[in-house]
């Protein structure tokens, strides 16, 4: 074991930075446990959370009577219970599951079938000219659609910042750049090694996503599955597209994945993806040509009027699937440990209920916490497109990025507080700069001034749209 250095002691010590292991922090921190997440990036959302689809799901195909369609429904409900006091934006779009030839149409009994059953009542056919009412430019081949009214989209990264922040605010605390690189049980206490020093803890949870095994390897002696890394890659269109669909477009989902989706974002683009690629890296978020021209020509198909309309970026996400379709939480209860892999797409929705079935499996464990009375709630800053931004509040100094409107004092603020951005992509997440038309060819040279000495690696002129 590691020896020097600071020794923190906690009850829960949640290893990942991710949605989910921001979410259990949340959890445990309201239900009175004091909390430590160990991260081994300078931000949060540097693995499979950065790059998803930010669809919020009701777990209508999910499969029936799982722990995951449970930690769906959960994760939906309390989303939806907490978001307006968070401050986490929500576009009620709907979803649509659009059948484009016979074959598809023909899967939809199944489909009805399987919703009923995960208690998603509200689905219902829709005729051809409910689709063209709702969709008025989704291509004319289009035979049937099913429509789904509770599936929304949301800020896929506000989001576990808000987690992250509320446990910060209520006692938490967060280690950047603090791998876990060895650990050991002496019966009562885990101490776990990282290079900010060893953290002692009653409990752990692992939550580290795509070296969810590697980490149960090193510090158990062996896991129970193995991370088969999946890439998604995605084509975002100019925001010129936001108001030429109003759900989101899904397609008849098969046995390995949900398909090719057309969706809003919150932030007033649109966006087609993901692919499902397996690979052997676990942090190869390259794209390639042929891929993204796919995608673009699907687009089309399904949507005509994005001819013509220009393509503002395209991204990798890469999802933490393992050699089974389902959530591989394995349960340690003589040693206090619970891990949470295979946590995939739906990983956005079901973080809440997958932290609250954690705090269920503590419990059962043995843990007794008394509930925080009138915990501290923080709302964090608004990037929705379809509502106030800081840049329509006087006083915000000056635009930045004019691509996607960041103000100066937004900015700031995302650099400071308890929860200050760690590095250049943890800024983008929290305010959109770069993100926008030029990619940060015309705000870079401002943004290296704005975060002089505020990240280990300085930001040089040029870098933001590299």
């Amino acid at each position: 074991m590691k020896s020097g250095g600071q020794v923190i002691s906690t009850d829960v010590a949640i290893i990942g930075g991710g949605v989910v292991g921001c979410a259990v922090a949340r959890r445990m921190a309201l239900a009175g446990a004091s909390v430590v997440l160990m991260e081994k990036a300078p931000d949060i959302l540097d693995g499979a959370s950065k790059g998803n689809s930010a669809i919020l799901h009701t777990g209508f195909d999910a499969p029936v009577d799982s722990l995951e369609w449970q930690c769906v429904q959960n994760g939906h409900q309390e989303y939806l219970e907490i978001h307006k006091s968070l401050n986490l934006p929500l576009l009620k779009t709907g979803a649509m599951v659009a059948a484009w030839t016979e074959e598809e149409e023909a899967r939809f009994p199944g489909i009805l079938e399987k919703a009923h059953k995960n208690q998603v009542n509200d689905i219902r056919q829709l005729s051809q000219a409910e689709i063209h009412k709702l969709e008025p430019h989704l291509a004319g081949n289009v035979r049937a659609a099913l429509y789904i009214p509770r599936e929304y989209v949301i800020d896929p990264w506000s989001a576990p910042l808000a987690y992250l922040l509320q446990a910060i605010e209520n006692g938490g605390q967060a280690l950047f750049n603090a791998e876990v690189t060895a650990g050991g049980y002496d019966g009562e206490h885990w101490l776990l090694d990282t290079p900010q020093g060893q953290v002692r803890a009653k409990y752990v949870v692992n939550a580290a996503g795509l070296y969810g095994d590697i980490v149960d390897t090193r510090v158990l002696g062996d896991s129970e599955f193995v991370i088969k890394p999946r890439k998604g890659q995605f084509v975002v269109f100019d925001k010129a597209a936001g108001n030429l669909i109003n759900s989101v477009i899904l397609p008849v989902p098969t046995k390995i994945t949900k398909g090719i989706v057309l969706f809003p974002t919150i932030f007033g683009n649109m966006m087609v993806g993901p692919t499902a690629e397996e690979q052997e890296s676990r942090d190869d978020a390259s794209v390639d040509t042929a891929t993204l021209n796919a995608l673009h020509e699907q687009a089309l198909r399904m949507l005509p009027a994005l001819k013509g309309i220009p393509v503002t970026a395209t991204y990798a996400g890469i999802r933490s699937a393992t050699e089974q379709p389902e959530y591989r939480i394995r349960e340690e209860p003589e040693r206090n440990w619970i891990t949470l892999g295979g946590i995939r797409s739906t990983g956005l929705t079901a973080a809440l209920g997958i932290a609250r079935h954690v705090e269920t499996l503590l419990k059962g464990f043995g843990a007794a916490f008394e509930k925080r009375q009138n915990p501290v709630v923080s709302r964090v800053p608004n990037l929705a497109n379809h509502l106030s931004r800081d840049c329509h509040t006087p006083g915000y100094g000056e635009i930045v990025c004019h691509c996607e409107m960041v103000t100066d004092r937004e900015i700031k603020a995302a650099l400071s507080g308890k929860m200050p951005a760690g590095s250049l992509s943890g800024l983008k997440r929290r305010t959109r700069v770069t993100m926008g038309r030029c990619q940060g060819f015309y705000c870079s040279a401002r943004l290296a001034e704005l975060t002089e000495d505020k990240f280990e690696t300085p930001l040089s002129v040029g870098e933001a749209h590299d």
